[in-house]
């Protein structure tokens, strides 16, 4: 996930997946790492100006915000700074406070190692594996038969539309994929590798239920599992 300044379209996605990846490094840590992290991330959240790239807060407006003291404010901005996730854009002078930038492509590098933790998923969008490029239909041997539909699940019936579709993405992704189970408007279906999984939830999910929810309404997610 090449994250120069998050604006745009999907500015608002590029901030959840970095707050996430910032939780989900923290959770990994230890009491104190974890404190310093939700102290930056609710800075974040609450004072920075993501369109301008743009952190421009007292000490003792952070301090009321972390409910600390301003010792620990200055201790704590500092670490942020050594980590590099802070930089100074502009330093602060009588009257006027510091005003920091963030430097997202070190958090996401210091991130990097727990976005797995999050799921295989987030793991390849933020990686670089965009959400909404084509599928590419893998070369399959042979002709791809149609699925048998008899026992009249949802899944053997959206098969087989699926299969009408797009024959060489339903052979590539989806005669693999095998029917769990249905809870409420859950439907659990397994896929056979992890990468498997994490392709179809990326870049199929939507077809799959689009399908599904054409023989059954009632179905309102797809889950794909190991």
């Amino acid at each position: 996930m090449h994250v120069a300044q998050v604006v745009g379209r999907k500015a608002a996605a590029q901030k959840y997946d970095l707050l996430t990846a910032l939780g989900a490094h923290a959770l990994s840590q230890g009491k104190h790492e974890q404190r310093l992290v939700l102290r930056f991330m609710t800075l974040i959240t609450a004072r920075y100006n993501w369109n301008r790239d743009e952190l421009a807060v007292g000490q003792r407006e952070i301090a009321q915000l972390w409910s600390v003291d301003e010792r620990t404010v200055k201790r704590e901005m500092a670490k942020l700074r050594a980590l590099g996730w802070l930089r100074v854009h502009r330093q602060g002078a009588r009257g006027r406070v510091t005003q920091y930038g963030l430097n997202i492509e070190c958090m996401l590098e210091a991130t990097q190692q727990t976005w797995s933790n999050v799921g295989p998923d987030f793991d390849l969008r933020m990686h670089g594996t965009p959400a909404t490029s084509d599928v590419v239909a893998l070369p399959v041997k042979g002709q791809i038969i149609a699925p048998e539909i008899s026992d009249g699940t949802e899944w053997a019936l959206a098969r087989g539309i699926l299969h009408a579709e797009n024959q060489g993405v339903y052979g590539s992704w989806i005669q693999a994929l095998t029917r769990v189970n249905r809870a409420g408007g859950r439907l659990s279906l397994r896929a056979p590798s992890r990468f498997h999984a994490a392709y179809v939830q990326t870049h199929l999910s939507a077809r799959l239920l689009a399908a599904v929810q054409a023989v059954d309404s009632d179905v309102s997610e797809i889950a794909v599992v190991l």
